[in-house]
C-alpha cells in the first residue's frame, strides 16, 4: 500500500488516511464507489490498509484485511475506518460486512452510509448484530465529494454530469470560423484528460464529431500511477450521422486494451445507418423528445441504468446550451486562457433570458492555476 504511518495515529488520522487511499482509486473503480479502509489497534498502530480495486476485484475492507494478514497482524478487537458503509450483498464480490465480522473487529467507523438499496444500512445492522460498535459521520463531506456520481445514481437514478469547457477570458470557446485548437495550454489539456479518466463516460455531440473528429481517449494520462480504465463514449446524434471512419472508433493510451462501449443516441431512426453503426461496435438507442431531438434527461436515466456514475461532457456550445436548458448539468469544469478573442462561439448557446434570476446559479468550489490557465470548478446550485 502507498500510504503508511509507522507511529501511532491520533483519532482523526485513520479516517484521513482512508480518504487518501480512496483518492488513489479515483480512476479505476467505476461503477463501484471509491472507498478506502484503514484498520488500527487500540494504540493507533496501523495493522492493515487498502482501497477498492477494479470492478470485480476486492473492496477496500478486504484489501485492508489481507494487508494485515500479510504483515502477521491480528485484527481481533481492532477498529476499521472505512469511507463508506461496508456492503451487505453478494454482487461481483462477497459482503464486506461479513468479512469484518469473521475477522472479529471491535469497531467500525464509517464516513457515510451506503444509499445503494442493496445495502442501505444493512451492513451496519449486521455489524451491530455481531457485537461490533458502529460509528458514522467522520469524514462524510470528503467521502461524498469523492463519490458524487455513485451517490447521485443511487439516490436520483441519474449520473453526476460535469461539463468541461476550455475558453478565453471573455468566454469564447472558438472563433467564428470554428477554430479552437488550442485556446488553452498543454498543462490544461493534460489536466482535462485526468478529469476524463475519473468519469465513467465521456459525452459529446455530433457537431464536435463532424468538425473535430476527436479521439476522446486518455492518451495524455500516461504518467498516472494507476492506469485508468477507459471511459465509455456517448454521442448525441439525432440523425445518426456519425461517420463510420470516425477516430472515436479507435482509442489509444494506457487503457487501449480495455474495451469501451460506444453509445449513440438518436432521435430519428434509420435502419440502414443504425445497422452500419452497430457493425462498427456502437450501441444505438433512439430516444426522441417532443421536438424531434434527443431526449437528454431520458438519456441520462438510461446511462444510470448502464451503471454510469459520472459523465464528462466535452461538446460544442449548442449541445452545452441544450444540456443546461434541460437541467442536466451538476458541475462545470472551466479552463480560462489568459487571452480575449472578441466575437466567437461562447460556452453555451441557450436563452435569451428575460430576467437575471433565470440564469444558471452556480457556487464556485475551487480555482487553481494549471500552467498558464485558470481552472474553475463550479457546482450548480440545487
Amino acid at each position: 500500500m502507498d500510504a503508511h504511518f509507522n507511529s501511532s495515529l491520533t483519532p482523526s488520522q485513520p479516517m484521513q488516511l482512508a480518504l487518501d487511499l480512496a483518492a488513489q482509486a479515483m480512476r479505476i473503480t467505476s461503477p463501484n464507489p471509491r472507498v478506502g479502509c484503514v484498520i488500527v489497534d487500540a494504540q493507533g498502530q496501523v495493522l492493515g490498509q487498502g482501497h477498492t480495486q477494479r470492478t470485480g476485484g476486492p473492496h477496500a475492507e478486504i484489501m485492508a484485511l489481507q494487508d494485515a494478514q500479510a504483515k502477521g497482524h491480528s485484527v481481533k478487537g481492532a477498529t476499521a475506518y472505512v469511507t463508506l458503509e461496508p456492503c451487505a450483498h453478494q454482487g461481483r464480490t462477497g459482503p464486506c460486512c461479513d468479512a469484518l465480522v469473521h475477522a472479529q473487529l471491535g469497531q467500525v467507523v464509517a464516513a457515510l452510509s451506503d444509499p445503494n438499496p442493496a445495502v442501505a444500512g444493512q451492513g451496519f445492522e449486521r455489524l451491530r448484530a455481531a457485537g461490533i460498535v458502529v460509528k458514522v459521520g467522520d469524514g462524510a463531506v470528503q467521502a461524498a465529494a469523492q463519490n458524487p456520481g455513485f451517490l447521485r445514481r443511487m439516490t436520483h437514478q441519474k449520473p453526476w454530469v460535469r461539463m468541461k469547457i476550455a475558453a478565453s477570458l471573455d468566454g469564447q470557446t472558438a472563433l467564428n470560423n470554428g477554430q479552437s485548437q488550442w485556446i488553452t495550454g498543454p498543462e490544461a489539456r493534460a489536466d482535462g484528460h485526468a478529469w476524463r479518466a475519473r468519469a465513467c463516460a465521456i459525452l459529446t455531440g455530433i457537431g464536435t464529431v463532424l468538425e473535430d473528429d476527436p479521439l476522446l481517449d486518455l492518451r495524455l494520462c500516461k504518467d498516472l500511477e494507476n492506469p485508468p480504465r477507459m471511459p465509455h463514449l456517448v454521442i448525441v446524434d439525432s440523425r445518426l450521422e456519425t461517420p463510420l471512419n470516425a477516430k472515436l472508433f479507435q482509442h489509444t493510451g494506457p487503457s487501449a486494451s480495455t474495451p469501451r462501449q460506444i453509445w449513440i443516441y438518436g432521435a430519428v431512426d434509420n435502419a440502414e445507418k443504425r445497422a452500419a453503426l452497430q457493425a462498427q461496435g456502437a450501441h444505438v438507442t433512439v430516444l426522441p423528445n417532443a421536438h424531434g431531438k434527443v431526449d437528454l434527461p431520458a438519456l441520462l436515466s438510461d446511462l444510470a441504468r448502464r451503471e454510469v456514475n459520472e459523465v464528462h461532457v466535452e461538446a460544442g456550445h449548442k449541445l452545452n446550451g441544450s444540456l443546461i436548458r434541460e437541467g442536466c448539468i451538476n458541475e462545470l469544469l472551466v479552463y480560462l486562457a489568459p487571452q480575449m478573442l472578441g466575437i466567437g462561439q461562447g460556452m453555451a448557446h441557450w436563452g435569451p433570458l428575460e430576467e437575471l434570476s433565470q440564469g444558471l446559479a452556480l457556487t464556485f468550489t475551487e480555482t487553481q492555476l494549471i500552467g498558464k490557465d485558470l481552472r474553475v470548478l463550479a457546482r450548480v446550485q440545487p
